[in-house]
């Protein structure tokens, strides 16, 4: 590895649009953990534990799709993010893994 690599978590947690979460999610890892930048991406259909299939369609005016945030940064700062997030977030839709910026 050269000087510029460094071992990062990637975290993704996955959230509906209905569960009201996601701003308050976001004003956290802005406001209180200073990521430098997290990217949400926001899905056309999925399904999750109720196993009920969301999605959205012409005739659809009320969206709850399925959201996901994803954001990396050190290992030790992750670590307290994700317990943080382990207090509000459901268990299970929280997930990470080691990876190596470039």
């Amino acid at each position: 590895m050269s000087d510029t690599d460094k071992t990062v978590i990637m975290v993704r947690v996955y959230l509906t649009e209905g569960e009201a979460q996601l701003k308050n999610l976001i004003k956290q890892l802005h406001d209180w953990d200073k990521l430098k930048g997290v990217t949400v991406f926001r899905g056309i259909a999925g399904y999750g534990d109720s196993g009920e299939i969301l999605g959205s369609n012409l005739m659809d005016l009320s969206l709850n799709l399925p959201v996901v945030v994803e954001f990396f940064d050190s290992p030790d700062k992750v670590e307290k993010i994700i317990a943080h997030l382990n207090t509000f977030i459901k268990s299970g839709h929280i997930v990470s893994w080691p990876a190596n910026t470039n």
